[in-house]
């Protein structure tokens, strides 16, 4: 199988911010301080910076601070802050002509009563559900719904998207916070939980300017190393934005996993059999979102944490090709790489590469990697000797802009 490719893709009229560069506002850690006043302060110097959009963490009440355990939907005063430092945070981030992406929990949501026989599948809140909400093969909440339509998620009542009524709700909820709220667009949570088809109609309900799904599996290992051939994983990826009709991005997941290695003197990984590059990015470059670090991955979780020095080479790598890259707030403001992340931004900046930027790949090998961006950049990675003079291929006259040695070079076309 194959994905459905970018010429003729539906709905491109969602995706707006052609030359987006999103920014993770929080860590797992946030919500221990007056989280929406301290990211509301820092929404110009971002904007300064080149970010174009700002994902928030999860807004609703939550059984556990970090917001992905909602209850009340419509009770948006969390560990956060309050719904009014929210708003004052959205509306801080549109003063800087930046989007805010809400984090919305829709694969499964805690009830706050408990039934009859002790399970506790009663919602509360303005959307009042009880168990025909819950999916009927979640083991531990006695779901009178349907069978789920994805992976089950174990910690709490998963919902039952195949119900009218619980489309209807989450379509009203998802438009109050576009109108009322200020948000807008969206940051899937668990996506495997639940079929791309209802993302769809929830996104052409709530139309927003960008949607990110989260659809994160584990990729391909044999004995305890990373398998070349990682199609099988991005084409679950790709199959899950196909059931979107196209309407929703996701993380590029598969281009994490091979920059872990890749990044380790085994940059042949950076290209598929086809001459692309291996991720998610190689296939549907508009719909893949790269980044590095999450606050599942990276914080004070570290399930599956980025290899700490290679950092400025993976930002090197996803700030200047195509899909839509995202930093991480630990990275930008407590990791020392500040300047050299801003740096790649003006990079990507000035020579106008964008997600669908079309990539020629010259070298990929053990010693390092060198691609041509669009038109007007072009970057190496690895401890190699090479310039754009050693290229037959590479016309015109390139100046270089960055150069951090083994690490990475860019030149920029004159």
């Amino acid at each position: 199988m194959c994905p459905i490719g970018e010429p003729g893709s539906p709905n491109n009229f969602l995706f707006k911010p052609h030359f987006s560069k999103y920014f993770q506002g929080f860590n797992w850690e946030s919500w221990r301080r007056q989280w929406y006043l301290e990211l509301a302060s820092k929404a110009a110097d971002l904007s300064k910076c080149g970010v174009t959009a700002i994902w928030l963490p999860p807004p609703t009440e939550s059984v556990a601070p970090q917001g992905y355990m909602p209850s009340d939907l419509y009770n948006l005063n969390s560990a956060y802050g309050s719904v009014e430092e929210l708003k004052h945070c959205i509306e801080e981030m549109h003063s800087q002509d930046l989007l805010a992406l809400g984090d919305v929990v829709l694969n499964h949501r805690c009830a706050q009563k408990q039934s009859p026989n002790g399970v506790w599948n009663i919602f509360g809140g303005k959307l009042a559900w009880g168990p025909e909400a819950i999916v009927c093969d979640d083991p531990n909440f006695q779901g009178r719904g349907n069978p789920s339509s994805g992976d089950v998620f174990h910690a709490a009542p998963n919902v039952d998207h195949s119900q009218e009524f619980v489309r209807r709700d989450i379509k009203n909820w998802l438009n109050w916070l576009r109108n009322d709220i200020g948000f807008d667009g969206w940051r899937l949570d668990f996506v495997r939980g639940f079929s791309g088809t209802y993302v769809k109609e929830y996104i052409k309900a709530s139309n927003p300017a960008f949607a990110i799904g989260e659809y994160w599996d584990s990729l391909t290992y044999e004995h305890g190393s990373l398998c070349y051939n990682q199609d099988s994983h991005r084409q679950r990826i790709v199959n899950w934005i196909n059931a979107s009709g196209g309407t929703s991005s996701a993380f590029d997941v598969t281009t994490k996993g091979i920059l872990h290695s890749a990044l380790h003197n085994q940059y042949w990984r950076l290209i598929d059999p086809q001459g692309k590059p291996t991720g998610v990015m190689g296939w549907w470059p508009s719909r893949a979102v790269t980044f590095l670090e999450n606050h599942d991955t990276g914080s004070t979780q570290g399930h599956w944490p980025f290899p700490r020095d290679k950092l400025t080479q993976g930002y090197a790598y996803i700030l200047t090709h195509p899909g839509t890259p995202t930093i991480f707030y630990d990275h930008f403001y407590d990791f020392g790489i500040r300047d050299v992340i801003t740096e790649l931004i003006e990079a990507r900046r000035r020579t106008g590469v964008h997600c669908r930027s079309s990539v020629k790949i010259y070298h990929a090998n053990n010693e390092g990697y060198v691609a041509q961006i669009g038109d007007k950049l072009v970057m190496k990675l690895g401890h190699f000797d090479w310039n754009p003079s050693k290229e037959n291929n590479l016309d015109g006259s390139w100046q270089k802009f960055v150069d951090k040695g083994s690490d990475y070079q860019l030149w920029l076309r004159q």
